[in-house]
């Protein structure tokens, strides 16, 4: 049985606030399997947006755990904001959640994988 997206938000934002960062819901999206968007935000403004991974990323063997692909980095943030505003008009249950990662980098945080 896999967890619910509000469950994993839910837990996804306490583990960046236990590693002494912040997090913010964003957008909230559909409860049960919404699709989630990480902004991650440096403290010398980087940017870095994490998206749902491809299918093909999924390991057979772990079929209920979510993974995150890096889907663009850099320093507009006003760029992000878009792609979030197109991605919501595509699909408008997506999740949107904000992190500033804190001592933890993100990739200890969610399960990013490479393209």
């Amino acid at each position: 049985m896999r967890v619910t997206t509000d469950l994993w938000v839910s837990a996804l934002v306490r583990r960046v606030f236990g590693a002494g960062g912040f997090a913010a819901v964003v957008k909230r999206g559909a409860t049960e399997a919404g699709a989630v968007f990480v902004l991650s935000r440096g403290r010398l403004g980087e940017v870095a947006l994490y998206g749902p991974a491809p299918q093909t990323s999924y390991d057979s063997a772990k079929p209920d755990e979510r993974f995150f692909t890096l889907l663009d980095s850099g320093d507009d943030a006003a760029a992000f904001d878009a792609r979030l505003e197109k991605e919501k008009r595509f699909d408008p249950d997506i999740w949107v959640i904000e992190i500033e990662a804190g001592t933890a980098p993100v990739d200890e945080l969610l399960s990013v994988k490479a393209e």
